[in-house]
């Protein structure tokens, strides 16, 4: 497991060009926040260019959620790990035996990255849950999958704020929470669904919060990152 103390806050680089990405990215403090990559921005720039920002200082969050055959996804943490990037996911409906094959691989890496797992998507509700046959509401199948991982022996899971007391309760304080879709107050929800502001997120035990359009669509970046760092300090 990863002992770097990491940020709060990890900032979503949903952007379709590197040259975007690189706009926002020099507004930013390494010391304040880390940076998410997912899957478009890393399919546009590339593997050497998520290297470079880890070169600059920051730490990088790689969400490509791999789900897979258990070898195929090791191999892949592993090539994550060697980037340097501090926190990597697969899904955790990928099964035991595929987190734990990916677990094996990185312990065996001079740089281990926090691994961890998607449980349910914060976009989907209990009804396109029930579509793709979950009889489960999102709660309790967030519940499971996040009990199958800390089980497989990985470090966390990404989930929704609104299931972090629950799962804090049930699997300790050392599991940690990575949740997606904060938003300020005052904030639009957008695509998310299943949202907190960043107050109630850390009061209900969150790790690790993505925060995406609330910063990389204001006038100031920088400042919108002062502002909520402010806001959970007090």
């Amino acid at each position: 497991m990863n002992n770097k103390s990491l940020p709060l806050i990890y900032v979503a680089l949903d952007f379709e060009t590197a040259e975007e990405a690189q706009q926002l990215i020099t507004q930013l403090d390494a010391t304040q926040v880390g940076l998410k990559v997912g899957k478009e921005l890393f399919t546009a720039a590339g593997s050497e260019w998520v290297r470079r920002w880890v070169e600059q200082g920051f730490s990088i969050f790689l969400d490509l959620k791999f789900h897979d055959i258990p070898n195929t996804v090791a191999k892949a943490v592993v090539q994550a790990a060697r980037l340097g990037v501090d926190v990597v996911n697969v899904h955790a409906s990928g099964g035991r035996n595929m987190m734990e094959t990916a677990k094996a691989a990185l312990v065996k890496e001079p740089h281990q990255p926090l691994l961890i797992a998607v449980t349910v998507l914060t976009s989907m509700s209990d009804d396109d849950l029930l579509e793709i046959g979950v009889q489960r509401s999102a709660q309790e199948q967030v519940k499971a999958l996040a009990e199958l991982t800390q089980s497989a022996g990985l470090d966390g899971v990404v989930c929704s704020a609104q299931e972090a007391t629950l799962l804090k309760s049930a699997l300790g304080a050392s599991f940690k929470l990575m949740t997606p879709g904060i938003r300020p107050a005052g904030s639009q929800q957008d695509d998310q669904k299943r949202v907190m502001t960043p107050e109630q997120a850390q009061r209900a035990g969150v790790d690790y919060m993505v925060i995406g359009r609330p910063i990389t669509k204001a006038a100031d970046p920088a400042q919108a990152v002062s502002d909520i760092l402010a806001s959970l300090a007090s």
